[in-house]
């Protein structure tokens, strides 16, 4: 699931095969941009901006793109079969002489000026991986809303760039507090203490294939997918249930005993009373 990590190793691959290397193809598969060719343009630079990518181009120019839940960015030699999905999936080929750059389902693609990328990623908050992280920023940004559930609130890409659906479960769980706890109820130490322990799961995690927040052996995730699977710490069955403001939920896992809060109660109530799916 692509969250700031997984963008930041696609950024480092696109970078590696790409910056500094004049474009030799250029094939976009998008109607708005079926006319559109870089060939014989320098590619600068690839930088991960949250979960956003920004592919910078000689001339001014530069390739937006967001994996979202789908999409992936594959990196091929010359010669080497393309192995990430069927053709039709292909949204741009971007190749120079030794390596071919193919993003695959990828549901934002635009091309803009370089000197107008804030109109697509200036709405972010401080990125975890990026160096414009500001610690105090983030967490007074998730503060704005104290009645908003710590779930909701990590989520939105406004307060802080960075964090998808698994590190907002493993947060919580870190934390000792359920997800649908009121960001204005979560303890100041522990209020304290949040943007500095999720920017350490993201740094760990960049260079990681597989994403680990436990440090047990044999264990990568502490209730992510593990529903219902005995807690590692407690024992207790790690629990399932969607959350989100309606227009799109997630999956959210969350052990009933080591995190405290209201959370939804068999029949899909919360503590609050809102209905809840559960499975």
């Amino acid at each position: 699931m692509p969250e700031g990590d997984t963008v930041w190793q696609a950024a480092q691959r696109l970078h590696g095969a790409l910056a500094g290397r004049t474009l030799t193809r250029s094939d976009f598969r998008v109607p708005r941009y079926a006319t559109s060719d870089l060939t014989g343009r320098a590619v600068l630079d690839v930088t991960p901006r949250g979960k956003h990518l920004l592919t910078r181009i000689e001339g001014g120019l530069t390739l937006h793109s967001h994996l979202r839940m789908d999409g992936a960015w594959k990196v091929f030699a010359a010669g080497q079969r393309w192995s990430g999905g069927p053709a039709h999936q292909i949204r741009v080929i971007l190749g120079t002489a030794d390596r071919t750059a193919v993003g695959y389902r990828l549901p934002v693609l635009e091309l803009l000026r370089t000197a107008d990328e804030q109109r697509a990623v200036g709405h972010l908050g401080p990125d975890l991986l990026g160096p414009d992280w500001d610690p105090e920023q983030a967490l007074a940004n998730l503060r704005e809303d104290p009645a908003r559930s710590l779930g909701e609130a990590l989520l939105d890409q406004r307060n802080l760039a960075g964090i998808g659906n698994v590190y907002k479960c493993e947060l919580c769980f870190l934390l000792g507090v359920t997800p649908w706890l009121p960001v204005g109820e979560l303890p100041a130490d522990r209020a304290a203490a949040l943007p500095g322990l999720a920017k350490r799961l993201l740094e760990a995690n960049r260079d990681r294939p597989v994403r680990r927040t436990t440090g047990l052996r044999g264990h990568d995730l502490f209730v992510y997918g593990r529903a219902p699977r005995p807690c590692l710490r407690c024992g207790t069955s790690v629990r399932l249930a969607d959350q989100g403001d309606g227009s799109r939920e997630r999956p959210t896992y969350w052990c009933p005993v080591c995190q405290a809060g209201p959370a939804p109660r068999p029949g899909g109530y919360t503590a609050a009373g809102r209905r809840r799916k559960r499975t």
